[in-house]
């Protein structure tokens, strides 16, 4: 018998794809074109990576975890490097990256 996903992780799932959703215009924004021609496109790659996390973190599955951990240092980094890093872009992803080790154990 296969283990029930959690309802933390099936909620965390649901806001993250809404987060996703919503983020999409922002790649087609004249606000993100001062940073870089670079950006637009990065963006879209980190929506795309996102979506895999939360297919992963779905399906129960510990790279889903390990994924969104990995690309949220990436992302804290390009936002260092590019100025644009605030303090708010750590507050979502730390609870995303508490909520889904704390249910590590229970992935496969």
């Amino acid at each position: 018998m296969e283990k029930k996903r959690p309802s933390i992780i099936t909620i965390l799932c649901i806001i993250l794809l809404i987060g996703v959703v919503l983020r999409i215009p922002r790649i087609f924004s004249a606000i993100v074109r001062p940073t870089g021609n670079w950006y637009p496109p990065y963006l879209a790659f980190s929506y795309v990576i996102g979506l895999v996390c939360m297919v992963g973190l779905w399906m129960m599955k510990k790279w889903g975890i390990v994924l969104y951990t990995a690309s949220f240092a990436l992302g804290q980094i390009v936002l260092l490097a590019t100025g644009i890093w605030n303090i708010g872009t750590l507050i979502i992803p730390l609870i995303v990256i508490a909520i889904g080790f704390s249910q590590f154990s229970k992935m496969k």
